[in-house]
């Protein structure tokens, strides 16, 4: 195995993916929009068919939460469409994909942290588009990983710790919210696990983040802890916070099944957040 097509390159996981990729001695191939339009039948099957890949990991997606809430149609499509035309590819070609999923398959009722196998339930259009995906990629194909992520931050993107970051120029008062539990995960460290399955050939779905868990407001507390920014953090509820989508509050996923097959796992939250904030300011 020496290709390997990343969609999403340019995305938050698929940046770093492709980076770790070059690390390792593999070719990534790494169509961009135009070459390739996932929702697009004809085009992706005839970009994928001739780019000579040996694997395809799915990094590209929908993932506005909220925006989803309106723009289900297009969700849908992305996700779920542009998903299973890539499956095809990947059945058509025997060879193996992975595809990057998401904790919001869950509706966060459970009392204790999600096993693989546990009762899917999306509660908001994101998650329901995502688990559409993941059907397509099991009827689809016999050599695949699932890969359930939660609360990814990375540098090539937005996300939760630059928006706490650039907040804190502006404001010394800044509301969190507190009953929303799961694991924030680093796209550098997931994205050595990623390549890692794709050489174990250990196929199934898996729940990887970093270790450990917090509340949104616990993560937001060690961000400025890092950053050594003194802000006055509220805590509200989900309730008070009031956006489109419904988030599940129990987002916590069990990695036992990563041990299980031999994988490393992640470094523990609170470790990959400083090593994020060293990674933003040396940018």
């Amino acid at each position: 195995m020496k290709n390997v097509l990343v969609t999403g390159s340019q995305g938050q996981l698929g940046y770093d993916l492709v980076k770790e990729l070059y690390k390792r001695d593999y070719i990534p191939i790494c169509p961009t929009k135009e070459e390739m339009d996932i929702t697009a039948d004809r085009q992706t099957k005839d970009y994928i068919l001739n780019s000579n890949c040996d694997a395809i990991i799915h990094c590209a997606a929908y993932t506005n939460v909220d925006k989803a809430e309106e723009e289900i149609d297009l969700c849908m499509k992305v996700n779920g469409r542009g998903t299973k035309n890539i499956a095809k590819c990947a059945n058509i070609l025997n060879i193996p994909m992975i595809y990057i999923s998401t904790d919001y398959v869950f509706d966060g009722n459970k009392q204790s942290p999600y096993n693989e196998d546990d009762n899917i339930n999306p509660i908001n259009i994101y998650g329901k588009s995502k688990y559409i995906g993941e059907q397509y990629v099991r009827t689809l194909l016999e050599k695949y990983f699932i890969v359930r992520i939660s609360w990814v931050f990375g540098i090539n993107g937005k996300n939760f710790i630059k928006t706490m970051l650039d907040l804190s120029n502006n404001k010394e008062i800044i509301s969190v919210i507190n009953d929303q539990i799961g694991s924030p995960t680093y796209t550098k460290d997931i994205s050595k696990l990623l390549v890692d399955m794709l050489e174990s050939k250990k196929y199934g779905t898996y729940h990887a983040t970093n270790e450990g868990y917090c509340t949104w407001y616990e993560l937001a507390k060690i961000i400025f802890e890092i950053a050594n920014k003194d802000i006055n953090l509220i805590p509200i509820t989900t309730n008070e916070y009031k956006s489109k989508a419904i988030r599940p509050l129990n987002s916590r996923l069990n990695k036992d099944k990563l041990k299980d097959n031999n994988f490393h796992l992640l470094p523990d939250w609170k470790v990959a957040v400083e090593e994020y904030i060293k990674e933003i300011n040396n940018s």
